[in-house]
This record gives structure tokens, C-alpha cells and sequence, in this order.
């Protein structure tokens, strides 16, 4: 079981910039995979980005490289660069954790961080 906390969203101009934090705790050490998706009114969760074992990364595609997924192991947070956000941006953003047992995978969710891009 692994405890997720997402803080850094809020109001913001379309153009702008802001760093969401995901702080994790718990079980982590069997944490194969972490990322960031959000949901928007009256459409399916999407993943933005991902971040594996390794440090690999990479962005959803629809990002088309505006987002920057990043992980801190020492103070246990993962992180979210959005810069030129826009208005199709706002969503509340879920953290998440993959973890593995008896050979399968759980996903661990935070409750979320409202992020809102006005013109």
C-alpha cells in the first residue's frame, strides 16, 4: 500500500507554467512505476506522463512535450513541470504509484490537485 498527496495546482494564464508535487510514502520499495493523469469533466482519466524504475520518462502524446514528468528519491516526491499551459489543460490531476505483488501490478491513486488555465 503506498499513500500518494499531490499539491502545486491552482488558477493560472493560458502560457503560463506550474510544478505539481506528488509526495509518496509506505510500502514503496516494490514501486515498479509512477505517473500523472488527469480527468477533465465528462471525459476518461488520461495519462500525461510516466516515470519508470529506471528514471525512463515519457510524456502522452498529447502533450507533445510541454510536461516533464521528474522523481526526487531522497525526499520521496515525483513531479510535474507543465509550461504553456492551455485551456484544454484543465483537469484535476491524479498522482499514481505501480506496485507489484505476487506477480501482479496495483495502482495506487492520490485524491488529486485541480488545475484550471484561463484566458
Amino acid at each position: 500500500q503506498v499513500q500518494l498527496v499531490e499539491s502545486g495546482g491552482g488558477l493560472v494564464q493560458a502560457g503560463g507554467s506550474l510544478r505539481l508535487s506528488c509526495a509518496y510514502s509506505g510500502s514503496i520499495f516494490d514501486i515498479v512505476a509512477m505517473g500523472w493523469y488527469r480527468q477533465a469533466p465528462g471525459k476518461q482519466r488520461e495519462l500525461v506522463a510516466r516515470i519508470d524504475y529506471g528514471g525512463s520518462a515519457n510524456d502522452g502524446d498529447s502533450k507533445k512535450g510541454r510536461f516533464t514528468i521528474s522523481r526526487d528519491n531522497a525526499k520521496r516526491t515525483v513531479y510535474l513541470q507543465m509550461n504553456n499551459l492551455e485551456l484544454e489543460d484543465t483537469a484535476v490531476y491524479y498522482c499514481s504509484a505501480d506496485r507489484t505483488s505476487g506477480g501482479s501490478v496495483y495502482r495506487n491513486w492520490g485524491q488529486g490537485t485541480q488545475v484550471t488555465v484561463s484566458s
